[in-house]
């Protein structure tokens, strides 16, 4: 459908949506599609159009089909980036080489965790690591890199550059200096082996942390074994269980699912190792000081000055189809986007299950695509994510914009024939949490992909999502008020900095033990290891804490601009051109500062305690 179909459907439905306001019994076709199973099942014998209308990808082998394309165009940007004179032709080709491989590497590092097809899930795997090698070897490409440093060491050329390339530029020098680009040649051997075997290392305690646990069925009473999967003659238990209202059932998914196994331990000890030795061989102190550097927290010092906690308000159970549709609702007075369900193509998707929704902006028409894998199925991880399948950029070869693609994977129970998913607390603000971060693909208009929607500091990239959460505890937006829940991310944040500072003189599981007691009040359970679970370690390694960073800025940005009024266009206009917009493109106080009237510093201790005050009298 073209985007000017879209705004003709747009137009033609905005009555049914004004009705749907008043009552609430009729929902719209965004609220009827979350709130049913779905009614077109696929048809084995119309053609695959591939995952996300890939061609490619109708089928597993296609993955390297994909990757081989991708590395084929990769070798020749490579050369005419090597080639090419200084300028903003340098680092438009930088990013069309960045775009390429995310294109096939970001795809694949979703399908390995996502997709039901162990055959489909190898395959993606395999080319994650096959992509990342080459991303790695290319960050210490001494020959790429003079390219860039000949731009950047010329005055000349950088003043007539923008603010948006010049940026970019750096980002991209400083992907080089992390990596070891000034080291001499064995060294920087060195460094890309220890980044080979950190892809293998992540990739192995990712999968691992998300793998369920067994006991034999004759270790739990026989009245429980339906409370969970049975395996033959043993019980598999692959999660905590807290919605139980059992507390056998509770302690029993506890003990059992974060029961210590000896091979992950060692990954994640040696996983941890070569952080370390990574960081001190290009130059940093820490792994810490490494991934926070270029972030608003600036150093691991820092970092401990500002975590703390706060308690915040849970919305009460609510179908999934009118959390959509209060969501299509407030993104619509917010910003002029609807949310429009579309039935995906053959082969699109990868299970029947998964909801494709069309961003649709009153007058700039379709601005991209969120996939909605948001049911569980077994073998997906019960983890909630946002996944970049494509990023947006303006492409100068098509002379349009590049709309950008994402994913969010929740794992929420089916709608049965009596009843929709109903949403618990806990669901319902993860809920908008991960549509927070899909907004911010989909509202920022960058001119490189490198830098496009949450491609930013990752404490800044919080800020959205977690933004979003004090909407769905506003009354105003949510009717009602839950209970308050107290959140342990500090614990979270303080376990993370801890175990990328110096080299463990400990076991993971005694700094665990030591860090819980501390920081989140309650005793470690014997023979528990629920760092092995913590599968953030991965993706947050060392930046876990901006879930925190991110509350606080998001604190801000509520108290000032939409506390008195939470539906309010002009400050949604505000928001999305001062903050969503830029994604990267732009340093993240600056951003902060544009949108704010005043600027409070974070570690400065005073104001730090007045941020908070902000969060809890805006509740």
């Amino acid at each position: 459908m073209s985007a000017c179909k879209r705004l003709i459907y747009l137009v033609k439905h905005r009555s049914l949506w004004t009705y749907v306001r008043r009552n609430v019994a009729t929902w719209s076709p965004v609220g009827a599609a979350f709130n049913t199973k779905p009614h077109r099942r696929l048809d084995l014998h119309e053609k695959s159009v591939g995952l996300f209308g890939v061609p490619e990808l109708s089928c597993p082998a296609g993955f390297q089909v994909a990757s081989k394309k991708s590395l084929k165009n990769t070798e020749l940007l490579v050369e005419k980036v090597c080639n090419c004179p200084p300028g903003t032709e340098t680092v438009e080709s930088f990013d069309q080489l960045s775009d390429g491989l995310c294109k096939v590497a970001d795809l694949a590092d979703f399908v390995k965790v996502a997709h039901p097809d162990p055959v489909f899930r190898e395959a993606a795997e395999k080319t994650c690591i096959e992509i990342g090698t080459v991303v790695e070897q290319l960050n210490t490409n001494v020959e790429l890199c003079k390219s860039l440093k000949r731009l950047l060491d010329n005055p000349d050329i950088v003043a007539q550059l923008d603010s948006d390339t010049r940026r970019v530029a750096e980002l991209f020098m400083f992907d080089f200096e992390i990596s070891g680009i000034h080291l001499d040649d064995n060294l920087r051997k060195e460094a890309v082996a220890l980044h080979v075997k950190l892809l293998d290392l992540n990739n192995e305690f990712l999968v691992g942390s998300h793998m369920p646990n067994r006991i034999a069925s004759s270790a739990i009473p026989a009245h429980l074994h339906l409370q969970f999967e049975n395996e033959g003659s043993f019980i598999q238990i692959g999660g905590l269980h807290a919605e139980s209202p059992d507390s056998l059932v509770r302690e029993i998914a506890y003990r059992i699912y974060l029961y210590p196994n000896a091979e992950l331990m060692e990954c994640l000890e040696e996983l941890l190792k070569c952080r370390y030795k990574l960081a001190k061989l290009v130059g940093y102190e820490s792994y810490g000081h490494r991934a926070l550097k270029g972030t608003m927290a600036e150093t691991p010092g820092k970092c401990f000055s500002f975590i703390t906690t706060e308690p915040s308000l849970y919305s009460p159970y609510l179908s999934l189809g009118a959390c959509m549709e209060g969501l299509n609702n407030l993104f619509f007075q917010l910003y002029g986007v609807s949310l429009m369900s579309e039935h995906p193509s053959p082969g699109e998707v990868w299970s029947e299950d998964v909801r494709k929704l069309a961003v649709v902006h009153e007058t700039e028409g379709l601005l991209g695509y969120i996939y909605c894998d948001f049911f569980h199925r077994p073998d997906k991880p019960h983890q909630d994510c946002h996944f970049t399948i494509r990023g947006g950029r303006w492409c100068q070869e098509t002379g349009q914009y590049q709309l950008p693609v994402v994913v969010l994977m929740l794992s929420l129970p089916h709608p049965t024939k009596s009843a929709p998913t109903l949403l618990t607390p806990g669901m319902m603000e993860n809920l908008f949490h991960e549509m927070g971060h899909a907004m911010h693909s989909m509202l920022g208009r960058t001119r490189y992909q490198h830098v496009t929607g949450t491609r930013c500091a990752t404490d800044f990239a919080e800020v959205p999502s977690i933004l979003m959460e004090y909407f769905a505890t506003d009354f105003r937006v949510i009717s009602q008020f839950a209970r308050h829940y107290e959140t342990g991310q500090i614990f979270y944040a303080a376990l993370d900095q801890l175990y990328h500072d110096k080299p463990l003189d400990r076991s993971t599981t005694e700094i665990l033990k030591e860090t819980q007691q501390k920081f989140y009040g309650l005793p470690y359970t014997p023979n528990t290891a629920w760092q092995l679970r913590f599968s953030h370690l991965i993706g947050y390694g060392a930046k876990y804490y901006s879930y925190l960073m991110s509350r606080a800025v998001a604190s801000m940005v509520w108290k000032q601009c939409f506390v008195q009024d939470p539906l309010n266009r002009d400050m949604g206009e505000r928001y999305r051109r001062e903050m969503l917009a830029h994604g990267g493109a732009k340093e993240p106080m600056l951003m902060v500062e544009g949108n704010l009237t005043c600027l409070t510093f974070f570690f400065s201790p005073n104001l730090r305690k007045d941020c908070f005050t902000f969060s809890h009298s805006s509740n």
